[in-house]
């Protein structure tokens, strides 16, 4: 099962990333209706041409005419729309998302989903500090990873819709992982770094930090500018993961503190080498 022009794209939620994947479907092609509950954003999207239609409410005549659903929203606001709106939805609409947890949704939604929808996870590996479809771009896609997350209730006809969309939109590189998996992965390559960005941001009280720092440090807090009301929820939600994941990373930076009060110069050479090597392997492969 693929998308083409004939299938009608109904996305639920316009912020940064929602509005990336309206530009992109836009871009390539396809008409895109989309719902977001703010009249600006709504009004925005029209006058600048990123969706062909737009409501600021729940419209049924969209919802009801709607083949495939993309929903960016927060993870309990997905679950009751998903309450309240289903019944609207035609037979045989599958849906799919971008929410940052899979293992406290998927199968909420799946197990409340009317039978004959079927709801696919997916989790687009990108973002951007900045919030609002004002922000939005869908080149945010290009070097960027994707990710589905099905379960055994998902079909291959599913799996192969949810896999397009990656292709549409030019992500990088398309992957497959369980919600399990996901959320472990997800533990340490994401919101372990938010975690790590944060302190860094408030562990040093000095005043006018700024005007002393490098790139290092910028590049380093890029994502401390973060969207607290977003994040809090999907922390809590992975909590045991991201926990397992904060443990892992205190206990590799308190051997380096253990090897600079030991002065071990060769053993935090051996770990700069470690670090040195595994990162070449993202510089290569985007062709750095």
């Amino acid at each position: 099962m693929k998308i083409d022009n004939n299938t009608n794209i109904l996305i639920v939620g316009l912020g940064i990333v929602g509005g990336s994947y309206a530009r992109g479907f836009t871009k390539a092609g396809f008409e895109v209706n989309a719902i977001d509950t703010d009249e600006e954003t709504i009004k925005f999207a029209l006058e600048n041409n990123i969706i062909a239609n737009g409501k600021a409410y729940q419209d049924r005549k969209m919802i009801e005419s709607a083949d495939v659903l993309i929903f960016a929203l927060y993870p309990h606001i997905f679950k009751e729309w998903i309450e309240k709106n289903q019944w609207y939805l035609k037979s045989g609409a599958v849906l799919t998302d971008v929410t940052g947890v899979k293992g406290g949704l998927v199968k909420d939604i799946q197990n409340m989903l009317r039978e004959d929808c079927e709801f696919i996870a997916a989790h687009p590996m990108a973002g951007c500090e900045k919030l609002g479809i004002w922000n939005s771009n869908e080149e945010i896609f290009y070097d960027a990873n994707y990710i589905v997350v099905p379960t055994e209730k998902n079909s291959d006809e599913a799996k192969e819709l949810c896999r397009n969309i990656g292709e549409i939109l030019k992500f990088a590189k398309i992957s497959e992982l369980s919600p399990e998996e996901h959320d472990e992965m997800i533990g340490f390559v994401s919101q372990l770094t938010h975690c790590i960005a944060m302190s860094l941001m408030t562990c040093d009280h000095t005043e006018n930090l700024e005007d002393y720092t490098g790139d290092s440090f910028r590049d380093l807090t890029r994502i401390a500018r973060i969207d607290e009301t977003m994040w809090s929820e999907l922390f809590l939600l992975n909590k045991d993961a991201l926990l397992h994941q904060m443990k892992l990373f205190t206990m590799e930076i308190s051997r380096l503190e253990r090897m600079l009060m030991e002065a071990d110069k060769e053993g935090i050479k051996e770990m700069m080498r470690r670090s040195t090597a595994r990162r070449k392997l993202f510089d290569k492969e985007k062709g750095e």
